[in-house]
C-alpha cells in the first residue's frame, strides 16, 4: 500500500470534516467532504479508487477537537488506513467503533508514495528500509475493526 498523503501534528474533527458540513450525516454521503477546506486533498480522495485501501499519516494528536462522528465516517468512506503518531482519545474511540483502522507508530516516517507494509506489532516503510513499532490494539478492539464497527461486530455475535 501506498502513502498518498502527509499531514501533520494536531489535525481536528474540523479539519477533516468541516463544520458546515454537520448537516450532512449519512455515511454515504460524508465522503465527499472528507478535508472539505484542504482542496488538494479532498479531490486526491474523491477522484481515487476507494476500492484500494490508501494510508494517510499524520503527526501527533490526530482527530483532536470535538467528538463528532462523521469525521471518522468520512475517512471510512474513502477506505483509507490512518497511521499517526497517536490519536485524540475521542477520535479513537469513534474510529473502533466505526471501522476505522488506525495505527499508532510513534516516530514513524514516510513521504508520499512511499510503499508501506501493516505487520501485527510494526509499520515498515519499504521504501525507505525502515521499521517502526506500532502501538498495539488489544484484541476485542481488533476484532470490532476488522467487523466493520460496533454494529456489524453486535449483529455478528447475535447471528452468528
Amino acid at each position: 500500500m501506498k502513502v498518498i498523503y502527509k499531514l501533520g501534528n494536531d489535525i481536528s474533527t474540523d479539519h477533516i470534516y468541516p463544520g458546515r458540513y454537520m448537516a450532512t450525516v449519512l455515511p454515504s454521503e460524508t465522503p465527499a467532504y472528507a478535508f472539505g477546506d484542504m482542496e488538494d486533498l479532498n479531490k486526491l480522495l474523491n477522484e481515487g479508487n476507494k476500492s484500494e485501501t490508501r494510508i494517510l499519516i499524520a503527526g501527533s494528536n490526530f482527530g483532536t477537537g470535538s467528538s463528532r462522528e462523521q469525521a471518522v465516517s468520512t475517512l471510512v468512506g474513502h477506505n483509507l488506513i490512518i497511521i499517526a503518531n497517536d490519536f485524540a482519545r475521542i477520535f479513537f474511540q469513534n474510529s473502533i467503533n466505526l471501522g476505522l483502522r488506525t495505527i499508532a507508530c510513534p516516530g514513524f516516517e514516510a513521504e508520499v508514495d512511499d510503499e508501506i507494509e501493516i505487520l501485527e506489532d510494526k509499520v515498515v516503510n519499504l521504501t525507505r528500509g525502515k521499521e517502526y513499532a506500532s502501538v498495539p490494539v488489544p484484541a476485542a478492539r481488533k476484532a470490532i475493526v476488522d467487523a466493520g464497527g460496533l454494529i456489524a461486530y453486535t449483529r455478528k455475535l447475535i447471528l452468528g
